[in-house]
C-alpha cells in the first residue's frame, strides 16, 4: 500500500523551505510530501510546475495552496482534493490582483526591488506574515523571503478543475496580509471550511493543526 501524497504550494515572496514545519508534521503522519518551487515567471508557468509534480505522483494527490499558491492549484488537473490555506480560490477568468483589489492589506508593504520586481522589507514582513509565530521561527521565515518578479498576481485562471473536487478552506481570522473577510468569501465556494485563530502563516505557527486538516482530506484521519 502506497502512502498518500500531498503537494504544498507556497505563495509570493516565499519558497519551499518556508513550508518545512508543515512538511515535517505531514511526514510524521505517514504522508509523502512534495513542495515545488514557484516564481517561474507567470501564473501559467507556476501552474505548469505544479502540474508536472502532480504528473509524477503514483495516485491523485491532495493539493494545499497558500496565499497566491491557491491560484496556482486552482488550475491544476489530477488532484484528489484541494485545501486552501489563507489563499485565493479563484474561478475561471479571475486573478489574485483583481480579487484582492487595490486595497489589499499586503499592498502597503510592497516595495520595488533594485534588481527588478518587488520585495517585502523585513521589518514589515514579520508583522504582515508571521505576527503569531514565535520570534525564532518568524526570523527564520523573514530571512527566507525572496524578491518577486512582477505580474504573477495579475495572471488569470484559465481553467479551474478544483471546483469539481472536494475542497476545504482554512480561514485565518487574524491574517494581516489577506483579508479574513475575503477569505470567508472564498470559503463559501468550497465544500467545507474552518476558521482558525491564526495569522497569514499557520503552516509555521500551527503546523500540527493544519497537518491534521490536510491528513483528513488525504484519508489518513
Amino acid at each position: 500500500m502506497t502512502s498518500p501524497e500531498v503537494i504544498l504550494v507556497h505563495g509570493l515572496y516565499h519558497q519551499p523551505l518556508h513550508m518545512q514545519p508543515l512538511r515535517e508534521a505531514l511526514e510524521a503522519g505517514g504522508v509523502t510530501v512534495y513542495v515545488p518551487r514557484l516564481h517561474r515567471g507567470s501564473l501559467a508557468a507556476d501552474t505548469e510546475a505544479v502540474q508536472r509534480t502532480v504528473n509524477t505522483c503514483r495516485e491523485r494527490p491532495v493539493l494545499v495552496g497558500h496565499s497566491y499558491g491557491g491560484a496556482v492549484v486552482a488550475g491544476v488537473e489530477g488532484a484528489a482534493s484541494v485545501v486552501f490555506m489563507a489563499a485565493f480560490a479563484p474561478r475561471v477568468g479571475e486573478s489574485c490582483a483583481r480579487l484582492g483589489g487595490p486595497d489589499a492589506p499586503v499592498n502597503a508593504s510592497v516595495r520595488p526591488h533594485p534588481a527588478g520586481g518587488t520585495f517585502i522589507p523585513a521589518e514589515a514582513a514579520a508583522d504582515l506574515f508571521y505576527a503569531d509565530c514565535d520570534p525564532q521561527s518568524a526570523q527564520r521565515a523573514v530571512d527566507l523571503l525572496v524578491p518577486q518578479a512582477s505580474g504573477h498576481g495579475r495572471g488569470v485562471v484559465e481553467a479551474a478543475p478544483w471546483e469539481g473536487l472536494v475542497s476545504h478552506y482554512i480561514v485565518c481570522s487574524d491574517d494581516r496580509a489577506l483579508s479574513p473577510a475575503l477569505q470567508m468569501h472564498f470559503a463559501q465556494r468550497c465544500s467545507s471550511h474552518e476558521v482558525l485563530n491564526a495569522g497569514h502563516s499557520p503552516y509555521i505557527s500551527q503546523p500540527q493543526h493544519v497537518a491534521a486538516s490536510v491528513l483528513r482530506h488525504a484519508g489518513v484521519r
